[in-house]
């Protein structure tokens, strides 16, 4: 670029960036680092794996951006599928029984998709609202039955489902709870059968409407479950008349090698809540998912009207849009690349062990993977400061965005890449891991 054209540039950003701190309220941000920094990128464009800032910066998007730009960026096509539905039918409620076409052909495609019996999709506009549907379908449900007083939610410590008032209560990062007055009736438990046994003895199965739990935790640190886990939950959910809700909004759609995450775990839940990947976040789109026996019996219990409804449920431009998407990773088979590019991940990820001792606790599944860093291995000690987070700050200079997760004294950098990766890809995304961890190391650690 020229110098006219460099200052043009700068000066852009710098207008934006003043609007930004004027009007912006950001989600998940520090209010002060906001008005101290201002914004840190301003993205204008994608392409694949890419992301370009309007100073002309690009990197790598090394989580999909928030584990959800499962295509990768820049696919005209879907672009094409919201216009052209825009120009038939921008919107329609479904409100009272009304219904349009694509929002019928996708409830389909996913009763196509998922597990087992789940086979009706109530569409939210998120994650969050689809977690909440699905906390209050679950009581819901129960009180129908004459048990009104199953109403407790049971989640896992370290789990995330999102951030509406039910969703951050469900979530076991406590850092996401630290608002006043949240919903009651919220239990956590740690990632083993017994704390669930005991809780359910403690509290009485009696007043236990769900246990809600990620097939694998993403924001809590991408944690894989114990072998035979969900298998052992499915069992004591059954016995004790507790609903089982699979949260696969980050590992549905794919991102597990899998179209489902619990396909991997061989357990079929009653209510599974999906968004993101639906729609590879070209759209704002989400859902929950029920069996057909919770559908069946929801008809037989009431003649009443179902009181739940967002004004975007079953948008017919996002259904159009995420109806495209589903048809990209089939028609590409975008699932086999996960398998192979998250085979090749994992072997980066070995790699910068021999290189590094600091790294450990390599853990993924599909294009799902993490590493931490630790002080010591094998007291799985950390260091005093975490030091994934200067590793991301480096690895941007270099072209890469990752991301640290250092919830619960954790030290975790965390990747999930677009499907669409390729392995030389990879391979950069090693190498740049390799040397930000290098110059960190050479700055010194505590």
């Amino acid at each position: 670029m020229t110098m006219k054209t460099v200052e043009s540039v700068q000066r852009k950003y710098e207008e934006l960036a003043a609007l930004d701190k004027k009007h912006f309220m950001h989600p998940t941000s520090s209010f002060k680092q906001q008005q101290e920094r201002g914004p840190g990128f301003i993205f204008t464009e994608g392409k694949g794996i890419y992301l370009k800032d309007i100073r002309g910066k690009q990197v790598i998007d090394g989580l999909s951006s928030l584990w959800n730009v499962n295509i990768g960026h820049g696919r005209e096509e879907l672009g094409q599928a919201a216009m052209e539905q825009m120009k038939k039918l921008a919107f329609s409620s479904a409100f009272a029984t009304n219904s349009h076409e694509p929002v019928i052909k996708l409830a389909e495609k996913v009763a196509q998709m998922t597990p087992g019996d789940l086979t009706m999709t109530f569409f939210t506009s998120g994650g969050s609202d689809a977690n909440d549907t699905a906390f209050k379908t679950a009581r819901y449900y129960w009180q129908l039955k004459g048990k009104s007083e199953k109403k407790k939610i049971i989640s896992r410590q370290k789990s995330y489902h999102g951030v509406s008032v039910g969703a951050s209560s469900a979530t076991g990062l406590p850092a996401f709870r630290d608002f006043p007055s949240l919903a009651p009736d919220f239990y956590y438990v740690d990632s083993t059968i017994e704390s669930l046994k005991e809780l359910i003895a403690r509290e009485g199965a009696e007043t236990i409407a769900a246990f809600i739990s990620e097939p694998v935790q993403g924001s809590g640190g991408v944690n894989l479950p114990p072998p035979n886990y969900f298998k052992e939950i499915r069992e004591i959910c059954d016995q004790n008349e507790i609903l089982f809700i699979a949260d696969e909004v980050i590992t549905g759609f794919g991102r597990t090698g899998k179209n489902f995450g619990m396909e991997n775990f061989d357990a079929v839940p009653d209510m599974m809540v999906i968004a993101k990947g639906i729609s590879s976040g070209y759209a704002p789109l989400g859902g929950m998912v029920i069996s057909e026996k919770l559908k069946n019996e929801l008809i037989e219990l009431t003649d009443g009207v179902y009181m739940h409804g967002y004004t975007y449920s079953g948008h017919p431009m996002c259904c159009a849009v995420a109806l495209k998407n589903l048809e990209i990773i089939e028609e590409e088979n975008l699932i086999e690349n996960v398998l192979n590019m998250g085979a090749e991940l994992q072997k980066g990820f070995k790699w910068l062990e021999q290189r590094h001792e600091e790294i450990g606790n390599i853990r993924g599944i599909g294009l799902l993977g993490a590493v931490e860093i630790l002080k010591d291995k094998e007291t799985n000690t950390r260091f005093s400061e975490p030091v994934s987070l200067k590793v991301v700050d480096e690895a941007l200079k270099h072209g890469l965005l990752g991301r640290a997760i250092i919830y619960e004294g954790q030290d975790t950098l965390a990747f999930a890449p677009p499907f669409c990766i390729n392995k030389q890809e990879v391979e950069t995304i090693i190498s740049i891991i390799d040397k930000s961890l290098t110059e960190v190391k050479m700055a010194g650690l505590k």
